[in-house]
Order: C-alpha cells, then structure tokens, then sequence
C-alpha cells in the first residue's frame, strides 16, 4: 500500500519561510518523479513544482520560481518543498504526489499517488 504523508505545514507571517516534506512508504520510491501541487479555497489544484527520480531535473510553476526549492532524499524515501518570501497568495492546501515514471511532468492527471495535504496560510 503506497502513503505519502506531508507535513511541515503551517501559519507564518508574508515575507517568511516554511519547509515542507513528504514521507514515502510502499513504492521503490528511488525510481519515481515526486511533485508539489496546492489549492487555495475555491480554485482547482495547481502544480507547483516537481523533480525526477534521480533529482537531476526540476520543474516550478512561474509563480514560484527563484522562491520555491524542491528537492529529494532517496534514501530516506522524501521530497521536501522549501519555501522563502511567501505571500499572502501563497496559501493553500500543498499535496505531495508521485508517479510510477521517473520523469516528472507538470500535469495534475500523470500522478498516481497523492498525500493528504498539509495547510498553509500565509498571513499579510
């Protein structure tokens, strides 16, 4: 059975940091591309950011980029997502999801496993 368990979520002040991580059982989770995904009330899920297997190749969604890292630990089976000069638009629900591919794409429907989401909230 595959889980995936974010956490690291939380309330933090516009301008600050949080660092999220997934946890990940039940896969050969060093073959697998991982992504972040959110979604703010009333809005669809939305990509965030994702990396493949080996952790040589990211992708961020342009709202986020040169302000969101993401990155991999295969050894210990986790992606975590670390997040600098947050903004109030920034808060949502963040999902980890993984697919059975090595290669991560930015696409909602090409993930197979989903964590439960952790919340975010971002106060101005």
């Amino acid at each position: 059975q595959v889980q995936l368990v974010e956490s690291g979520g939380g309330l933090v002040q516009a301008g600050g940091s949080l660092r999220l991580s997934c946890a990940a059982s039940g896969l050969t989770f060093n073959s697998n591309a991982a992504a972040w995904f959110r979604q703010a009330p009333g809005k669809e899920r939305e990509f965030v950011a994702y990396i493949n297997w080996s952790g040589g190749s990211t992708d961020y969604a342009d709202s986020v980029k040169g302000r969101f890292t993401i990155s991999r630990d295969n050894a210990r089976s986790t992606v975590a997502l670390q997040m600098n000069s947050l903004k109030p638009g920034d808060t949502a629900v963040y999902y980890c999801a993984a697919r059975w591919f090595g290669a991560g794409t930015t696409r909602l429907a090409d993930y197979a496993y989903w964590g439960q989401g952790t919340q975010v909230t971002v106060s101005s």
